[in-house]
């Protein structure tokens, strides 16, 4: 086997000296600019992942997001309650009641997989940032925090002109015109 040869390269020894100190020198001779942060608050990027908000309405209590997260950082805790029958003669159905639901950021790495495997849509990014604590142990952040944090969550981008209208709002405007239509004619006989 033949011993590893650097690759020839043409050129003036010591050019790669001379190159980085050009960038040195340039750099030396711009003037730096230091935001003072509390007084001046950074301009973020949208959909810049800070904390993550919790919207407890559309929380099921599949525990997905729990069982997901690699850094088990998700404490979610709730129990069972029985639903009177929809209609009459029908059957009590049961359905999971939210009790708890925490994280703790002081393990949490941020990858995101809790929201990417909400299947309904509870958990979101915040670009909150300013969380810090004195002690580890109140990092860990119950719901009702992480519902303060739904609120600073910004709007989705909006659909391209082209783009088709999704389907859920299309059933969902579908049975309102359907709802409507029965109004009215309820109100004219």
């Amino acid at each position: 086997m033949a011993p590893f040869l650097p690759p020839n390269r043409p050129g003036i020894p010591g050019s790669g000296l001379a190159k980085g100190l050009a960038v040195t020198l340039r750099t030396m001779t711009k003037k730096t600019v230091t935001e003072q942060y509390p007084e001046h608050q950074p301009e973020l990027p949208p959909r810049t992942r800070g904390v993550i908000g919790l919207f407890e309405e559309n929380c099921t209590v599949c525990m997905l997001c729990a069982r997901e997260c690699p850094d088990w950082c998700i404490y979610i805790d709730s129990h069972k309650e029985t639903v009177p029958p929809a209609a009459p003669g029908g059957r009590e159905r049961s359905r999971n009641v939210l009790d708890r639901f925490a994280i703790d950021f002081a393990l949490c790495m941020y990858c995101g997989i809790c929201i990417e495997v909400c299947p309904f849509d509870a958990l979101f990014w915040s670009p909150e940032f300013e969380y810090a604590e004195t002690d580890i142990h109140e990092l860990t952040h119950e719901r009702d925090k992480l519902r303060e944090w739904m609120w600073t969550v910004p709007a989705p981008p909006a659909l391209d002109p082209g783009a088709e209208e999704p389907k859920e709002l299309a059933a969902a405007r579908k049975s309102a015109e359907k709802l409507a239509a029965a109004e009215a004619k309820g109100e004219e006989s």
